[in-house]
């Protein structure tokens, strides 16, 4: 999918079709405009289904992360951001903390966090994938598709630049 886009102008067009997260994170990825298909996963300070998906094919995709707002430990570092650009991951947003942001800044992968914080999560193999999490005034659903850039994040159901 190609990042040529702005958020505000997709609002524009299609203000009655996106939802508009609030502006409640911050870009810490090298690559600041992304967007892709939405996967999701759910988890508390607890990155293990993080770690597993990363492995997977990304696709151009965008990984939705709801760690419940945790400012507690860090649910990426740059190891698995690195395993995420490996896998072709387009972004990963996390409503929670990551880590490593120096390193992760230099990649070639959006991601969009609350904060950064030194510590890392715990592994315990909790979580779930592709459900609806819900978290901003945004329900992101597995399929719908996000766009983030410096303006903040919109999301659709349907693939806004199919026709780019």
């Amino acid at each position: 999918m190609t990042n040529s886009f702005s958020t505000p102008d997709l609002y524009d067009e299609y203000i009655d079709s996106v939802q508009v997260l609030s502006p409640i994170l911050k870009n810490f990825g090298g690559r600041e405009k992304f967007c892709g298909e939405i996967v999701t996963v759910k988890c508390f300070e607890d990155n293990s289904v993080v770690k597993a998906q990363v492995a997977e094919p990304g696709l151009n995709r965008v990984l939705v992360v709801d760690g419940g707002g945790s400012l507690r430990c860090a649910l990426l570092g740059d190891l698995l951001a690195q395993k995420a650009v490996d896998s072709g991951w387009s972004g990963i947003l996390i409503y929670g903390c990551i880590r490593d942001v120096d390193e992760i800044r230099k990649m070639p992968i959006g991601v969009q966090a609350i904060a950064s914080i030194p510590k890392k999560s715990v592994r315990k193999n909790r979580g779930d994938l592709n459900i609806d999490v819900d978290f901003g005034g945004v329900l992101f659903k597995p399929g719908a598709f996000l766009y983030a850039d410096n303006n903040g994040v919109l999301v659709s159901p349907n693939n806004l630049l199919s026709g780019s």
